[in-house]
């Protein structure tokens, strides 16, 4: 993962600088996997290179994380996460890879 060296103002700022690096894909999660079109990755198939996290203003559920994620076959894209809406049914393992870079 490439250290966070900046910290952009808001979430937008952020998906916008992660797109002039080359993260031009859309992921989504689902099942566990990472989904982007008609490609599926697991836990194996990416690397999360960087991590952004904000908080909402007035309430600190309103979280969100940008990822900017590496597939293994090359595709470079960006995954936007809300406060816990991704926590259901996912593995124990998606959780720890999306956790630890969050840290």
């Amino acid at each position: 993962m490439t250290n966070v060296m900046y910290k952009y103002a808001t979430v937008l700022v952020a998906i916008e600088n992660l797109r002039k690096e080359g993260y031009d894909v859309d992921f989504n999660l689902e099942d566990n996997c990472l989904i982007c079109g008609d490609n599926k990755y697991t836990i194996d198939d990416f690397e999360i290179e960087q991590v952004y996290r904000y908080e909402g203003d007035s309430n600190p559920s309103d979280e969100s994380t940008v990822y900017g994620i590496a597939s293994k076959d090359g595709l470079k894209g960006i995954l936007v996460t809300a406060y816990g809406a991704y926590t259901d049914g996912m593995s124990a393992a998606m959780l720890k890879k999306l956790s630890l870079k969050n840290e």
